[in-house]
């Protein structure tokens, strides 16, 4: 079955999906805008508005929420009317957020400027409305808002086919050509946003792609769904969708040189167009984590170490201070690259400073991660602990994600359970490591992801319990020799992007710690 008839089916379970939605906009505010609702609130005294503000602050002060203790509480809320009061209460939130001023947000000065058009229009202003279109388009392509300048053009039809202005010669057609011009604009975003998502889509439920059928199917798929001419595409959104999904294939099939000159692409839009950052915030952090993805892959210390500097600046922007969904982007983005970081340099301990700050953000946030995006920063935790030799802390974290329910990545389940008999095998439980090669052989074995790496690994596994002393160094040597002989292949080695099982190798056969041997190798890379 081809790889993208199933796409459709793809779901990011989210670990609030059962949390109450009211609960979750109460719990999202700042002090300032709790404080600014009750101030919109206030203004009016009605008996019904009294009740929710009683109902805010009985949910605000709650960790999770529970209805029935709720009512227990508060006498004057009844079940009956509980569901009326939390829509309306909903309502108030938002009306009071509204009204906060917020110069970053383009969209909502659009639609502001939309509604007092069509104020002046039925109030038959044609000309005063028609003025305020034009500041509309001006705004609007300024933000390369599309969708906007179409809805503006529209209505400049609208009134221009009513009221005679007379302001230029051949209106009617400059109009028109504009129009053609902007529908054509948006047609290719949405072609170009559909095939990013359903790259991404593919790279979320697969990971990389294990063979060269995968890899043909991924770069087939890009090419038949690319527009006609797609090197000739001007707008800002055709770009950047575009570089995205170039960005996603070439990562995809493992063309890191390619993945890197494309998020490089990427990046560079909104370098070039500084003020599109708070309109298109999400876009610049993940185009920003996917350089630093290149660079962490091709070993390019020093400009990941610029790029996490580039984020870390941003994050301390108002464009995020004041907007919790960038938090937690840039959380997320700057916590994984950051961490890739220390793998890279060989900074092991360093990392694992910032592990309580993690975790406690991780907290924070559980209502608004999903559980891939944890499943990866648990992984990743993981990892920093193996790598400073702390591996029953490493194992505790890898059975948070061999544990889980959730249809995490299978690449990095896999992963999970390779890293998971290493770490067993350090320690030295070598009675449990039977059981659990022979399980995790099975495991994935049904997943369809056993590579030549993996196959290594089992048979090295699988001889090393049952060796001691002098009969374990040839083992050692002899793994990393096969490894070393297929190293640049990249359908083969995709696992060792994620288990750096060269360097633990280096470490058992040169009798030095793991962060000895990257820190080396991040040395020679550098003067290289």
């Amino acid at each position: 079955m081809p790889i993208f008839t199933a796409l459709a089916k793809i779901q990011i379970t989210m670990s609030n999906q059962n949390t109450d939605p009211l609960f979750q906009l109460i719990q999202s505010l700042s002090k300032s805008e709790k404080r600014n609702f009750k101030l919109f609130i206030n203004r009016h005294n009605a008996k019904e508005n009294l009740k929710i503000v009683t109902l805010f602050d009985a949910i605000d002060k709650q960790k999770t929420y529970d209805e029935k203790s709720l009512l227990q509480k508060n006498k004057a809320l009844n079940k009956q009317q509980i569901h009326n009061l939390k829509a309306h209460l909903h309502r108030q939130i938002l009306s009071s957020l509204r009204l906060l001023p917020n110069e970053l947000q383009v969209e909502l000065s659009l639609n502001e400027q939309f509604q007092n058009a069509q104020i002046l229009y039925n109030k038959g202003l044609y000309l005063h409305s028609l003025k305020l279109i034009y500041k509309i388009k001006e705004l609007a392509k300024w933000g390369e808002q599309l969708t906007y300048l179409q809805q503006a053009i529209f209505f400049e039809k609208k009134i221009e086919s009513q009221y005679i202005t007379r302001s230029l010669k051949n209106k009617a057609d400059e109009i028109a050509n504009e129009s053609t011009l902007i529908q054509t604009h948006i047609q290719h975003v949405s072609q170009l946003s559909n095939l990013a998502l359903q790259l991404y889509g593919w790279y979320i439920k697969n990971g990389f792609a294990s063979n060269k059928k995968e890899a043909l199917e991924v770069t087939t798929f890009l090419n038949k769904n690319l527009p006609h001419q797609h090197h000739l595409l001007t707008h800002f959104y055709e770009k950047m969708y575009l570089y995205q999904s170039i960005c996603w294939k070439a990562f995809i099939v493992q063309d890191l040189i390619l993945h890197y000159r494309y998020a490089q692409k990427w990046v560079d839009l909104f370098w070039k167009k500084p003020h599109l950052m708070p309109i298109e915030s999400i876009h610049y952090i993940k185009g920003l984590y996917n350089l630093m993805s290149a660079y962490f892959y091709l070993g390019i210390a020093d400009k990941l170490a610029y790029a996490l500097k580039k984020l870390n600046e941003f994050q301390n922007t108002a464009i995020v201070q004041q907007n919790q969904n960038n938090t937690i982007q840039c959380f997320i983005y700057y916590t994984i690259a950051q961490l890739n970081y220390h793998f890279l340099i060989g900074d092991y301990n360093t990392g694992l400073k910032s592990v309580k700050n993690i975790l406690l953000k991780l907290d924070e946030y559980d209502a608004y991660i999903d559980v891939h995006r944890v499943g990866i920063i648990h992984y990743k935790i993981a990892c920093m602990y193996f790598g400073a030799s702390n591996y029953d802390v490493a194992i505790d974290y890898l059975n948070k994600i061999i544990n889980s329910k959730s249809t995490l990545r299978a690449d990095i389940q896999c992963y999970a359970r390779l890293l998971h008999l290493i770490a067993h095998y350090e320690i030295g439980n070598f009675n449990l490591l039977e059981y659990l090669v022979k399980s995790v052989y099975r495991f994935m074995g049904k997943m369809q992801n056993l590579s030549v790496v993996e196959e290594m690994l089992f048979l090295f596994l699988r001889k090393a319990i049952k060796s001691e002393g002098k009969k374990l160094m040839p083992l050692f040597k002899d793994l990393l020799a096969q490894l070393l002989s297929i190293k640049n292949k990249p359908f083969e080695t995709r696992a060792l992007m994620y288990l750096d099982v060269i360097s633990w190798l280096q470490s058992k056969i040169e009798h030095k710690p793991i962060t000895t041997i990257v820190q080396q190798k991040n040395k020679l890379r550098n003067k290289t």
